[in-house]
């Protein structure tokens, strides 16, 4: 039976980001924003010789990179068709902006499972432990779960 453990990066590590789904036909085509949380499901057959599935403490870059990615930043969409536009907020010193392949929880949810997965395996951690699924929720309410299969 493999062992599992989780990570969660919390609403309160105040991941605050903003981008818009230009494709909505809703008001979430307009700009808005989120503390978004995300939440990681590691597995391994065995543990460490600590007895663990991950260090949690090697965990701070792998933190880090979402602080770099997600925190105070505005997301666009390569296909947005108002792309440059938005990125010229950055130019002016509006705006943090990231050009990302796509917006949303579940894109998000795939780049974080994409990002964790080249950082276990950068950290050694592969192929012990496996990334089993990485989640990002916009609130309580709202969240998508990517599991790269």
């Amino acid at each position: 039976m493999p062992y599992q453990s989780t990570k969660q990066f919390g609403h309160d590590l105040g991941l605050s980001c903003c981008f818009r789904q230009w494709r909505a036909e809703s008001h979430c085509n307009q700009l808005h924003g989120y503390a978004i949380a995300i939440r990681l499901v590691f597995e391994a057959e065995e543990l460490d010789v600590r007895k663990w599935v991950v260090d949690f403490g090697s965990l701070k870059s792998l933190k880090q990179m979402f602080v770099d990615t997600f925190d105070h930043k505005l997301l666009v969409a390569e296909d947005d068709p108002d792309k440059d536009d938005i990125c010229a907020l950055a130019g002016m010193g509006i705006a943090d902006v990231i050009v990302v392949p796509a917006v949303g929880c579940e894109k998000f949810a795939e780049y974080v499972f994409g990002a964790t997965e080249v950082w276990l395996q950068s950290n050694g951690y592969t192929p012990r432990v496996k990334l089993i699924s990485a989640e990002v929720s916009e609130h309580g309410a709202n969240s998508a779960i990517y599991t790269g299969e």
